[in-house]
């Protein structure tokens, strides 16, 4: 974590009351190897920035329990953590496969993903499969309640709980809910294919506070309500919505990243050696990708790019290599596993039609790489290509941005990112379905001056360093307290 505090205030008003995470992953799971119990601990990204703040508070962390022996050493589900000094109460969610395969991989992934990126085509609101999402946000709710009371400050995490703060309204009317959505929210004629627009929208706007990435979402959103809610009032200058007695403040706090702690990563000087061996990468211009493998990365439209890229720029052959890390990702679902055999395929073709003995052009690393060989892959790539065709945020940015130490790289960035607004001043922007463009956007950014290179990644890299996990924290924790002021709670009721 980085040397950032949250506010004096923020941290003071934690101290008085209870602070309660819901999500679905957990910040520290049980597993037996070779009839041993091993505790698996975050590496990083917002389960790794929140942990020390649930650390301070003292609060309780809610989440699904996926470890095989989550249960075994959990007290009627509940666990002290961290395990070498507890300071906060995990308490999981027993989910089983009926459950997790309607809630998670059916509508939370096969319903509100791709409907929520905006791509209706593989979208498939299953209603057995919304029936095991609404039964699965109530058992989160019952747990939640059981946690929390009524001066408690709950904070929904992302898709999976659309409906939970509806359900612990009822039960606390006068808890401090808020909830961050970390994916994009559509247009409302794309939302308005959902045949469960209206309850999921009256779940959420059981929260005090509710925070997307960026404004266009929280526009979305509003638009949204506005069509599909009878009686909702929405004030668009206060970005506010009144309904069922409940005011929902609606706004954008960008997602940072814990940016001292990636650039300390990167800064091992005994790590890049190795990678780089190991990969073929000595002497090689080095662009990379990391990305979960997903149909919204563009992950196939940025090999394409590259191919035209080596065809118009033979120069380039045996001197450029583009690795793509990656892990496979929801492989029982159908359009993922087809993703995979388009990636696959895509791969095999660039390295056949330009490899060598000596040389390839795509370098696949599917394995997940330690944080300090991913950051050190990072600080050492000259490009980075982030391809999104719908992205709430992406953190690799942002990452690949804190890694560049020595400000030297150049990041090829996605109109249609959330990091887009941030960073996209001094980013190369791409549109990933412009083949011929995205080669160009290559070409330019491996021609780009030295001196240019610097000025760009270094404003970058501040911007990413002033605004990071903590500030992001800070902000939406501030609003949400803020909020317990500006409401009647003598008119709250469902």
């Amino acid at each position: 974590m980085s040397d950032h505090q949250l506010s004096p205030s923020v941290t003071e008003a934690l101290s008085e009351r209870d602070l309660l995470i819901v999500s679905n992953r957990q910040p520290y799971s049980h597993d037996r190897e070779d009839g041993e119990i091993t505790v698996s601990r975050p590496a990083g990204g917002l389960t790794a920035g929140i942990d020390p703040v649930m650390q301070r508070a003292e609060g309780t962390w809610i989440a699904w329990g996926d470890g095989d022996a989550d249960f075994e050493v959990a007290d009627d589900g509940r666990v002290e953590v961290p395990p070498d000094d507890p300071s906060y109460t995990l308490s999981r969610v027993d989910l089983s496969e009926a459950e997790l395969e309607g809630y998670y991989f059916g509508y939370s992934n096969q319903a509100l993903w791709p409907l929520c990126h905006g791509m209706v085509y593989p979208m498939r609101c299953d209603g057995r499969d919304f029936e095991r999402y609404r039964s699965v946000n109530r058992r989160f709710a019952d747990a939640t309640v059981e946690e929390a009371g009524d001066g408690s400050l709950i904070w929904f995490q992302d898709y999976h709980f659309a409906l939970a703060p509806r359900f612990v309204r009822r039960e606390l009317p006068g808890a401090l809910l808020a909830q961050f959505w970390h994916i994009p929210w559509p247009t409302a004629d794309t939302f308005g294919a959902c045949p469960q627009a209206e309850e999921l929208l009256d779940g959420l706007l059981a929260n005090d506070l509710l925070v997307f990435h960026v404004p266009e979402y929280v526009e979305n959103f509003l638009d949204c309500v506005a069509e599909a809610v009878p009686g909702a009032s929405v004030d668009r200058e206060d970005r506010t919505v009144s309904h069922a007695g409940v005011e929902t403040a609606v706004r954008a706090f960008p997602l940072g990243i814990d940016a001292e702690r990636t650039a300390e990563l990167a800064n091992r000087p005994d790590v890049w050696p190795d990678l780089a061996e190991r990969y073929g990468l000595e002497g090689q211009t080095v662009a990379v990708g990391v990305d979960r493998l997903d149909y919204t990365k563009g992950i196939p439209e940025r090999i394409d790019a590259i191919e035209r890229f080596l065809e118009e720029n033979p120069e380039w052959r045996g001197e450029f290599t583009y690795v793509q890390n990656g892990s496979a990702s929801r492989s029982e679902i159908e359009a993922y596993e087809y993703l995979q055999k388009r990636v696959d395929t895509a791969i095999e073709r660039v390295n056949d039609r330009f490899g060598t003995d000596e040389w390839r052009p795509v370098v696949r690393v599917d394995e997940m790489l330690p944080e300090a060989e991913l950051y050190a892959l990072y600080r050492h790539g000259d490009l980075a290509l982030v391809s999104a065709l719908r992205d709430g945020m992406n953190l690799v940015a942002k990452e690949y941005v804190a890694s560049q130490i020595d400000d030297d790289g150049v990041l090829l960035l996605s109109e249609f990112a959330g990091a887009h607004e941030e960073l996209g001043e001094d980013a190369v922007t791409i549109n990933p379905y412009d083949t011929r463009a995205f080669a160009d956007a290559i070409e330019r950014a491996l021609s780009m001056p030295a001196d240019e290179r610097t000025d760009r990644m270094a404003a970058q890299r501040r911007r990413v360093s002033e605004y990071d996990l903590v500030a992001w924290m800070d902000d939406v924790l501030e609003t949400a307290l803020a909020r317990e002021n500006d409401r009647d709670l003598s008119v709250t009721h469902v």
